[in-house]
């Protein structure tokens, strides 16, 4: 098997635009206090890890996912990015060109789509994933020998260790999610239905399908209140469907790649330093870029 590292891009750039000062700004007065924060996370990333195989998905929009055609409402509770980070945006991609790193973004799909996607077509060809995020639903694509990389906390999480972590064990993460809700996603789930429910469910029940096709027993298991939780499950059949159709992720979206595709490429030293000349980042950055090329050449 050989590894991947499938980043989670957005993350990483929003907690940098809140952590780092917001006056920094480069030779022309533009903000870059997001771009600074994420070029070093991911020069630390590649200089601690050195990985062969990687590649980093980005978000596009909060409001034109095939998700807000199905529901409107989905992250309608979000502000918009405020536009001095909008803009930072770009340049942490194009960061990611200098640095020889696929990245990818879809207006349709999100960056969650995108690495299940990549993570889903690579298994088949050998590789397996580790997934650089925060996202709890990034969960539900671990397989046997992928891990779950919560880089900010310095935590890595095992196939067998995501129940204890997330309550269902990654095949189930949907479908826990849409009988909970997802409050940060503005997902409805079943009302009534709490995180200990949900998880004594899954772990009687196979999926979602397998525990409407089978209400019935619903009211025998040893839970508090089991008789009312299936007449909540029967009221809201509609909407827990429709939580998962936005809580599982989408692997089949149209992406076609290759090992080769999301092979690291050499670091472009000379366009990386003009690049870093031009937002005023001073010497570090650049001296690490450099090991990152010597250790990778």
């Amino acid at each position: 098997m050989s590894d991947l590292y499938l980043v989670d891009a957005s993350y990483f750039i929003f907690r940098a635009y809140y952590s780092m000062p917001p006056d920094m700004a480069d030779l022309d007065g533009r903000p870059v206090n997001a771009l600074y924060g994420f070029a070093r996370f991911l020069s630390d990333l590649l200089e601690q890890e050195r990985p062969l195989h990687i590649a980093i998905a980005f978000d596009e929009s909060l409001s034109s996912s095939f998700r807000n055609r199905i529901y409107p409402a989905y992250k309608a509770n979000r502000e918009p990015a405020p536009a001095e980070l909008k803009e930072q945006f770009s340049r942490c991609r194009e960061l990611c060109g200098h640095f020889g790193i696929a990245h990818y973004s879809s207006l349709e799909f999100e960056a969650d789509d995108i690495i299940g996607a990549l993570a889903t077509r690579l298994r088949a060809k050998g590789y397996r994933s580790t997934i650089v995020t925060r996202d709890k639903d990034l969960s539900q694509l671990i397989r046997a020998g992928d891990q779950f990389w919560d880089y900010a906390a310095g935590e890595r999480i095992g196939y067998h260790e995501i129940p204890e972590r997330f309550g269902v064990q990654p095949e189930r993460v949907a479908d826990y999610l849409a009988l909970t809700g997802d409050a940060v996603d503005n997902i409805p789930g079943v009302p009534g239905i709490g995180k200990k429910t949900a998880a004594v469910l899954l772990k009687e029940f196979t999926s979602l399908d397998d525990l409407y096709d089978n209400l019935p027993r619903v009211a025998g298991l040893a839970l508090r209140g089991a008789t009312g939780v299936a007449a909540k499950l029967v009221a809201h059949r509609e909407v827990a469907f429709l939580a998962r159709e936005l809580t599982r992720i989408a692997c089949d979206m149209p992406l076609e790649v290759q090992p080769g595709d999301v092979r690291r490429g050499p670091v472009n030293l000379v366009e990386l330093a003009a690049f870093y000349d031009r937002a005023d980042f001073g010497s570090m950055l650049r001296r690490q870029a450099e090991r990152i090329a010597g250790r990778s050449a």
